[in-house]
């Protein structure tokens, strides 16, 4: 097992790492975020930090092996998995870094480590803090379990209010407890600002043809996904344009997981539905394959740019088990999303619905019919578009708050 196999001399690997480079006499901010979801809320931070206190060291650990490769861009000076929760591991891990903070990003805190800072007079804090409403930490089990680290919290960012008192419900003093939103929002407008529209990739895949970009799909999405373009299209046989001569949409489809036996079966449904296929890799050779009516984007990376091309976009998860991907990415872009029945643990979600820069579907005909009037309605795609870009903007300022949460911790202990 992969995670396993990289927790082999992790506690010799820390030590080695911070004999090299840990500076006792300047403080260390350590870090944690379990996966890649929570490390886009740890690394705004991270680099906040580093240009504001270019003398505070850094740490960052996670969990997951899908963070490993995303790990190395947060920027810390020393970066690493973290061990399990055990009194060995978690004092071993202390003792090679001597954290003056020990942070946790989104939810998970670990107890044993949690106790083991505590002990030493190190401040722990929780930012981008969130419980979801059926959360199973909310279970007596886990309360009982997980009560005494969340009560000895020094600080916690909640991303809103109502995620606070589900908190304080599990644990959290309230003197520890302020809002100071959700960093994600921050890096997805930076980016979406920053969007250099100059790149290949993006210059290659320019199109006149409204398009829609479907992110992060599942085979479950595609089952439902998939006829509903086809049936916007029907009428048309496939052509580029109708009989009015107006533009027929297009779509650039993104599997989540984009292995040869994930696009196979969506290159396989296009032709079987007459409709001209390619891949992005061969878009960006041949401008002849960036106009057929679906690209597949064969490699990672790309999405949030791809989104910038979007007219639409249709955000992966819904109709699968793991639940909605993030539908921030094309809202920071002005784009309208749509989105299956289950998005109810995506809080982002609820805020585009509540706004109508967002639509939730339950099935394909539906679907159809959403995309048949986003797609040919300018002004009802401009108005949900920009509800959704709203939405986004008014989230912003999360990094900051919390910068300055940390700013107080840290003079605590100076």
């Amino acid at each position: 097992m992969r995670s396993l196999a990289a927790r082999r001399g992790l506690l010799k690997r820390v030590a080695a790492a911070s004999a090299a480079v840990r500076v006792p006499a300047r403080p260390l901010i350590w870090m944690h975020a379990p996966s890649v979801g929570e490390g886009l809320q740890a690394r705004p931070i991270a680099h906040q930090l580093r240009t504001l206190h270019p003398d505070v060291q850094q740490a960052y650990t996670f969990f997951s092996p899908s963070a490993e490769a995303f790990a190395q861009s947060v920027g810390a000076d020393i970066t690493d998995y973290l061990p399990f929760d055990g009194v060995r591991e978690a004092d071993a891990m202390l003792d090679a870094l001597q954290p003056s903070l020990l942070v946790f990003v989104k939810l998970d805190v670990w107890p044993v480590l949690v106790e083991r800072a505590t002990a030493r007079g190190i401040p722990v804090a929780l930012l981008s803090a969130t419980l979801a409403a059926r959360s199973g930490r909310t279970g007596v089990w886990s309360r009982l379990l997980l009560h005494e680290a969340y009560r000895s919290l020094r600080g916690v960012g909640a991303i809103d209010a109502v995620n606070g008192e589900r908190l304080v419900r599990l644990g959290v003093q309230r003197a520890a407890l302020e809002v100071t939103g959700d960093t994600r929002f921050d890096q997805v407008w930076a980016r979406a600002q920053g969007v250099d529209r100059t790149r290949p990739v993006l210059r290659a895949m320019s199109s006149a043809r409204p398009t829609l970009v479907a992110g992060s799909t599942w085979p479950a999405d595609e089952a439902v996904l998939l006829p509903a373009f086809a049936r916007t299209l029907q009428v048309h046989g496939g052509a580029h344009r109708d009989s009015s001569g107006h533009d027929l949409p297009r779509l650039v489809i993104a599997p989540h997981e984009p292995t040869p036996s994930h696009l196979a079966p969506i290159q396989e449904w296009a032709r079987t539905a007459g409709l001209s296929c390619a891949t992005l890799s061969e878009a960006e050779e041949d401008r002849t394959a960036a106009a057929r009516d679906v690209i597949v984007v064969d490699r990672v990376g790309v999405l949030g740019d791809l989104y910038a091309l979007a007219d639409v976009a249709f955000v992966g998860g819904g109709f699968h088990r793991a639940g909605l991907h993030s539908v921030i990415e094309p809202a920071a872009f002005g784009v309208p999303v749509l989105c299956g029945p289950r998005h109810e643990m995506s809080r982002e979600a609820g805020l585009l619905l509540a706004a109508g820069g967002a639509r939730a579907i339950p099935n394909a005909v539906a679907l159809a019919s959403a995309l048949q009037e986003w797609l040919t309605d300018v002004p009802a795609r401009t108005r949900a578009g920009d509800a959704a870009r709203a939405v986004v903007h008014a989230e912003l300022g999360a990094t900051e708050r919390s910068v300055q949460l940390l700013q107080r911790l840290l003079r605590t202990t100076r």
